[in-house]
């Protein structure tokens, strides 16, 4: 009963954790302090500009971004900026996104191979080239003062990337989290076998293989897999139904890979603000919480899967282009609070009394 005796340890400390956002605010001046007076400008955002709230994980080439791109900084702004991921995502959280945007410089090498090797015309190299992936095309934007105002946010967004904090005085949110790989596996050149979101995938068949044969038809929702993550931009940003098997329907030790599997996400973050996000999971139950699949069973085949509670909502999908599963698109969210929702919602609450 470890697994328990875990839950209920988070369950009896609720003041334990709660990462305050001084130390990001300074990092992020600190950051905006290296910058030049048009950089300042380009990077800066209305805090009710709707490009605040509004998210895509195409490439650059797709989807023009508000802000400053990454590439534009100079080697003591970089620095800066690495300062501020590295305070709100944990090691692993950072190590994962810096691993996404160098796959942009590797997808480039990839397909100018096929291109040489004649198996992509010339048309086609053309619009690849057009798409600007590139490790330098991600971009900033800065909404709100975060020097002057208790209120502000920072986006960080490119080609499967889309990272969103929002801070209100004390409080900050970091939802809707996006990352994907493409390719989820690299299968030539010196980056051969580099897998951005191992354990998104390694997890989720390993937990879907240890479900008996009853469990896995509970679990197992009889659709396509969907193109996409359901909650993709365009599409409703939360899911209202229920599907698949309840957390506690499943035994102990599949209970334990679950949990495995929802930290993966979770764990991105800062280790204080994971934590504080585990513990509302935790505090729903195992009852509360649904696991569901579509496809195949086996890798390098198309598959989905969510995890889904009534305050969270993981996404993983693999399709890709061709149906070879090696393209990798994930979210997390926290309901109610997409682009800090509810933490705004209790800031105008406080400040109208």
């Amino acid at each position: 009963m470890k697994y328990c005796f875990f839950f209920l340890v988070l369950l009896v400390a609720p003041n334990l954790y709660g990462q305050s956002s001084s130390s990001i605010q300074t990092k992020t001046n600190e950051f905006l302090n290296t910058l030049e007076s048009k950089q300042r400008q380009q990077i800066s955002i209305a805090f009710i500009d709707s490009a605040r709230i509004n998210w895509t994980n195409l490439p650059l080439g797709l989807a023009p971004r508000n802000g400053l791109a990454f590439g534009e900084l100079s080697d003591k702004s970089k620095i800066a900026f690495h300062q501020i991921l590295s305070e709100i995502l944990s090691s692993q959280g950072y190590l994962k996104t810096f691993a996404i945007m160098q796959l942009d410089d590797i997808l480039h090498e990839l397909f100018e191979i096929k291109y040489q090797e004649g198996a992509i015309n010339e048309n086609s190299i053309k619009m690849i080239r057009g798409l600007n992936w590139d490790y330098g095309n991600y971009f900033i934007a800065i909404s709100g003062n975060p020097q002057r105002d208790l209120v502000w946010g920072l986006k960080f967004e490119g080609h499967h990337i889309s990272l969103n904090l929002t801070v209100s005085g004390d409080n900050f949110s970091m939802t809707p989290l996006f990352l994907g790989s493409d390719p989820a596996v690299v299968e030539n050149t010196q980056y051969a076998g580099l897998r951005p979101l191992s354990k998104e995938e390694d997890y989720g068949f390993w937990l879907v293989n240890t479900l008996n044969d009853e469990q896995k038809a509970k679990a197992t929702l009889a659709l396509e897999v969907p193109g996409d993550i359901i909650t993709s931009p365009g599409r409703p940003q939360w899911l209202e139904e229920y599907q698949g098997i309840k957390g506690s329907e499943m035994s102990e030790a599949q209970q334990q890979i679950l949990h495995y599997l929802i930290e993966e996400y979770i764990a991105n973050l800062e280790h204080e603000k994971s934590e504080e996000y585990l513990q509302k999971l935790h505090s729903a139950g195992m009852d509360q919480i649904y696991f569901a699949w579509i496809g195949s069973y086996e890798p390098m085949k198309p598959h989905y899967y969510m995890i889904h509670s009534p305050d969270f909502l993981i996404e993983y999908d693999n399709v890709g282009f061709l149906d070879n599963a090696n393209h990798i698109h994930t979210i997390w969210r926290e309901k109610g609070n997409d682009f800090g929702e509810d933490i705004l919602k209790k800031h105008r609450m406080a400040h109208h009394l």
